[in-house]
Parts: C-alpha cells; structure tokens; sequence
C-alpha cells in the first residue's frame, strides 16, 4: 500500500497521497473585476487552466487560451465562452515545446493585442522525451518554453503595470534538483525512462518554476510587475495522460476521492493573478492561497540565476 501512495505521489508532484486528504482547500476571495484587462493562460484547453480561464472570462478579462491543440484549442475557446457568457475570449495557438513556436505566439500576440495584464504559466507535461528543439521534453515545456514566452512579453507587461506573471509549480519542487551538468550536456534534467526517474525529472522542472520565479522577481524590482508561483494542490486533472494505461486505471478511483477537482485546484492560481495587496510578496511560492516558506534550494541566489543564464543561451536570448 505505501508503493501504490508513492506512485500516487510522484504523479501529482511528489507528494504522498495522504497530505491531500482534506482536499477542500482555501478558495480565492478576490472581487476583482478585470473589464479591459487582458490575460494569457497557457494549457487553457483543459484543467485547472481552463477552469482558470472560465473564471477570469466570468470577471470581464479578455482572455487569451495559449494551447498547442488546434482541436482541442477551439473546443475549449467554444467551452469557455459557453460557461462565462463572455465573448472576449480568444484562442491563439501555441506548442511551448517549440521555440519558433512560442516567438511566433509572442509576435502575433504583440501585433494583434495592445494589453497584457496577467500571463499565466499554466501548461505543462509528465512524460519523457525531446522537444522540436533537442531539449528534454518537460524542461523545455515546463520550464524553457515560459522562460521564453515570459521574456518575450516582458515588455508589454511593463507597458501595463500594474501586471502579474503566475507561474505554476507544485510541492514536487521539494523533491527536484538541478543537475547543471546533465543540463549543459545533453540539455535534459534527467535521461532516465523507468517510473522513479521520470517523476524525479517532472520534481526537477518544478525546481526550475520556482527558481525562475525568485530570479524574476530580482529583475523586476523597481517596476510594478510582480510574478508569484504556487502549488494547486493534488488536482484530479489529465496531467497523467502520458502516463501507462495501468497506472491510469489504478489512479481513476483514488483521484475521484482524494484530488481536488480543477474549481478547488484552480483557486490558488486565481489567488496569485488578483488578490489585492500581494505585491510585497514578489517572487514567493503559495499554497492553498497561502504564501509558504520554500526550502533553500528553491531560493538559491546562485542556483537561479545560473538557470536563468543558462535559459537565456538554450533559447537563444543570449
């Protein structure tokens, strides 16, 4: 029974089952209303992202759904728009597993909207692989891609302050590692393909969320844009779907039980995008709409910025 919470564990980033028992959680208290505001939120097809964009929609933003699937992209925007009754919602295409992909997103972006308000880094992957660019596939797409998507729309969100970046991470983070040297030589976290190693290389990427974060807010000091990651709890979401079918079929009643569904996981990002009076707290990691303490491996001056200049060269900032 431990193995099976483990496993469990691992899948949901890291942390075992029986933290996640009481799955209700704090919801975001905010009542602001976003009319003329815009707001980008990657992996917004499915999940706490779409749940995310619903609400944001419902408060008058005009929301951006960034998603790789045209397929699934323009199901969700019909989704979307149904569930708020807001027709300010816009599906723009984008793979962050490619690099021309997120500049092209980015470009369109900036001829095409004059606002960004909010940029949420919602999206990502738990499977093993590479990337259109050679990078490993949840480095580049849980990390790499929104490091350059961030960059790229920096400017913009400058323009706009008071604005925010929300990039979502996960208790996992406590459970990753940097390996600097395995980064620089074969561009992944991790090369191992077993069970264990691919839940440690998903901990590793939400290592890097954290620290991209902390070494964000150091950039931004002295302008209003502020950014804050977080943990949206153990969400009963299609994160796994790259998992073994086995897996799947054991995880389907234990997360219909135990997992908080996507209204109650989306809270805290709603949190960090809106709650007033935040912007002391730049560049810290919440949870149940709570600022947490993170360990110092997750707040390592060094360490982020070394991972940010390292970035900047694999995705061709440099």
């Amino acid at each position: 029974m431990l193995t099976f919470l483990v496993v469990v564990g691992v899948v949901v980033g890291g942390a075992y089952i029986y933290r996640h028992v009481v799955v209700k959680g704090k919801r975001c208290t905010s009542k602001a209303k976003l009319h003329g505001k815009t707001v980008i939120v990657t992996g917004s097809n499915t999940g706490i992202g779409k749940t995310t964009a619903i609400d944001l929609a419902k408060r008058g933003a005009r929301v951006i759904l960034a998603c790789r699937s045209k397929q699934r992209g323009e199901a969700a925007l019909e989704e979307v728009k149904r569930e708020s009754g807001s027709s300010q919602v816009v599906f723009m295409q984008m793979d962050l597993g490619s690099l021309k992909s997120v500049r092209s997103f980015a470009e369109n972006f900036l001829k095409t909207e004059t606002r960004l308000d909010i940029l949420i880094n919602n999206a990502g992957v738990y499977m093993q692989g590479r990337t259109e660019d050679g990078l490993g596939m949840m480095f580049g797409v849980n990390h790499i891609g929104h490091f350059l998507l961030t960059n790229l729309l920096l400017d913009r969100l400058k323009e706009c302050e008071p604005s925010r970046v929300v990039n979502v991470s996960s208790v996992g983070h406590n459970f990753g590692k940097i390996d600097f040297d395995c980064l620089n030589t074969h561009k992944a976290l991790g090369l191992g393909t077993s069970f264990t190693a691919v839940g440690q290389v998903y901990c590793d990427s939400k290592l890097c969320n954290v620290l991209f974060t902390h070494e964000l807010a150091q950039r931004l000091q002295g302008t209003k844009v502020t950014c804050y990651t977080l943990h949206p709890g153990a969400i009963n979401s299609e994160l796994a779907r790259n998992t073994s079918s086995v897996l799947q079929t054991l995880l389907i009643p234990v997360t219909a039980f135990f997992f908080k569904n996507t209204i109650q996981g989306a809270q805290t990002t709603l949190h960090c995008a809106l709650q007033e009076g935040i912007e002391p707290l730049n560049g810290h990691y919440f949870s149940n709409c709570t600022v947490r303490e993170v360990y110092a491996k997750a707040k390592d001056d060094a360490a982020a910025k070394k991972l940010w200049e390292l970035s900047e060269r694999l995705c061709g900032l440099a």
